[in-house]
């Protein structure tokens, strides 16, 4: 390994070996234990990295492979990183593959600081809706949430309880680049109502506890839109706390909808309703 400083004030380092360090502690950050203890993430590819940087978000270390083809977002991707003083690693795309844990790894990784999660961080007046998931325990379904609430104008996703881990690669990776555009919390239900009740907002719920049809529901900003865990939904006590339950209806023989396509259901629904003319 090489490492130096470079006129920008970036460190700079080539990696050839399986062996180093720096290999095992980015191999490391798949693994939540480690990501929980280090606070930091990890994100592939140089679309989602190059989202990231246009939210004004620059990983703290840019992994690059050698012999990667030029591109110029690449380079304002190494140039803003050096602006920052992040560091710069380049890597045979072996030792890459090995890092990203993919046999054809993408050409360009990054190391992220975790962001923080705290309820109070949110103002919820920043947009009229607001995504909600409890006990959400696909990392796939988590990403697509992100996605939804980035594609409607969501003020962020609130996850309940015992979710899948946000900064996981495979959340990340779902996200398709969401996770650096929405905001995150994450909290215990008793926490978040508690932080719900103490000013406006409208929780609704998908149910099947004396619903509404989610078309004929009255919405009102800031609107909280409510998925429970794929295969067990809303305990009732959430259910009951909820100020409108709202159903959609399933006109095939599945009795129901994935929780993050529910979620992206009523969230277009919300923003019809929510949205001025």
């Amino acid at each position: 390994m090489n490492g130096f400083p470079s006129p920008d004030g970036s460190t700079r380092r080539t990696i050839t070996g399986f062996s180093n360090p720096l290999v095992k502690f980015l191999r490391s950050l798949r693994d939540k234990k480690h990501r929980k203890r280090e606070r930091r993430f990890l994100a592939e590819g140089l679309r989602l990295l190059t989202d990231a940087r246009e939210c004004g978000v620059v990983p703290e270390m840019l992994v690059m492979a050698i012999g990667r083809d030029p591109h110029p977002l690449l380079d304002a991707l190494e140039q803003a990183v050096a602006a920052a003083g992040g560091e710069i690693v380049e890597m045979d795309v072996d030792i890459l593959a090995k890092v990203t844990g993919k046999d054809n790894p993408q050409a360009v990784a990054g190391v992220f600081a975790e962001f923080d999660t705290r309820l109070s961080n949110l103002d919820r007046s920043a947009s009229p809706i607001w995504l909600v998931a409890q006990a959400l325990r696909d990392p796939g379904n988590l990403g697509t949430m992100l996605r939804t609430g980035d594609a409607v104008g969501a003020g962020g996703l609130i996850l309940l309880d015992d979710c899948a881990d946000p900064f996981s690669v495979e959340a990340v990776r779902a996200s398709m680049g969401a996770i650096f555009t929405q905001r995150l919390a994450v909290a215990r239900w008793d926490e978040f109502q508690a932080w719900l009740r103490e000013g406006t907002g409208q929780l609704v719920a998908a149910s099947l506890r004396d619903p509404t049809d989610y078309r004929r529901a009255h919405y009102t900003a800031p609107c909280f839109l409510m998925v429970g865990n794929e295969s067990q939904g809303l305990p009732s006590a959430y259910e009951e706390a909820c100020d409108l339950r709202v159903t959609i209806p399933m006109l095939g023989r599945a009795d129901s909808l994935n929780a993050a396509v529910a979620g992206a259901v009523l969230a277009y629904e919300a923003l019809a309703h929510l949205r001025p003319a």
